[in-house]
């Protein structure tokens, strides 16, 4: 299967913005070649600012651009966009709800042997929770490129987080990302899994082991965390009646508790939540920790099948 990085496509689909839209301005944190936001440097210098190792001062500079009119994103790792950052974007970004995008990239523990002090997993937690910001995390190349392209058409702010290597290529050209509407990829009736980034195609593959088993499981792409498409939750809650959730990512406050507040306001079922249990990361390379925190095909159909046999 054809495999692109999310950051790969996010420095292409910067190019093209760029030639549609002159008010489009990049910053970065001194990340560029690994952002991949070199490639809008190498088009439009004059429309890019490498802000150095600052992301606090990158963050009110682009809102100070935004507020001038500039449609600025600005990009670094994960761990840095929405730690070192965090206070700025809530009080120069989110409060006056400013058109900054935020594109992060090397977020989850697939940046691999740079270890835990560079695993964010803990930024869709800290991004989720401020308000008028929303949170979106496509599941490959091609949502990349859709999911910017339609958020560059608003004034809102918005933060996005891709990955480090590459991942399988789901979809296709006729795909169409809808802010706040989740993709049903399969359509089962016993369990319905939602995933989000790298975790929809491992849980796709799951699905399949599950089917041999007599599991006929839904896959859900949840690639808008916020706003979240509560309809689609209730939908399948009402349906298998199991929910799980899979995420490259702390277990509290990502995905799985966004899905949870759905449910318990609106149609409490059973459910699992599969991720990180709150603890930091590791190092490793991108296969070994992915099996190492159970994120793997194997290990999500495993805990499905013993989640469904708990509660029969």
């Amino acid at each position: 299967m054809e495999k692109t990085a999310t950051r790969d496509a996010y420095g292409k689909v910067l190019q093209k913005l760029g030639e549609l839209d002159k008010e489009i301005v990049v910053l970065d944190a001194d990340l560029s070649g690994s952002t991949r936001t070199n490639k809008f440097a190498e088009k439009f210098p004059d429309r890019f600012f490498n802000m150095g190792i600052a992301e606090m001062d990158m963050t009110v500079t682009a809102a100070g651009l935004a507020a001038a009119g500039k449609k600025p994103f600005i990009s670094t790792f994960a761990v840095f966009a929405t730690g070192r950052a965090w206070e700025p974007i809530r009080q120069s970004i989110a409060h006056p709800k400013i058109n900054v995008k935020i594109v992060a990239t090397h977020a989850g523990i697939t940046v691999g042997e740079d270890g835990a002090s560079h695993q964010a997993l803990e930024d869709i937690t800290l991004m989720r929770v401020l308000p008028n910001m929303r949170v979106f995390v496509p599941a490959d190349a091609v949502e990349t490129e859709k999911l910017i392209l339609e958020i560059a058409k608003d004034n809102e702010p918005a933060y996005v987080r891709l990955g480090r290597g590459k991942t399988p290529v789901i979809f296709d050209d006729n795909y169409k990302f809808i802010q706040g509407k989740n993709s049903k990829l399969r359509d089962g009736n016993t369990v319905s899994i939602f995933a989000t980034g790298i975790c929809v195609y491992e849980s796709l593959k799951a699905a399949d082991i599950l089917k041999e088993k007599g599991i006929n499981a839904s896959v859900i792409n949840v690639s808008s965390i916020k706003p979240i498409d509560e309809q689609s939750i209730i939908e399948e809650a009402e349906k298998t009646g199991k929910i799980v959730s899979v995420e490259e990512h702390n277990i509290i406050g990502g995905l799985g508790s966004a899905i949870a507040e759905v449910l318990v306001k609106n149609r409490p079922v059973q459910m699992e939540m599969i991720g990180i249990n709150d603890r930091f990361g590791t190092s490793g390379n991108d296969n070994q920790l992915v099996k190492y925190f159970g994120l793997d095909s194997e290990s999500i159909a495993k805990r499905i099948e013993d989640f469904i046999k708990k509660t029969v």
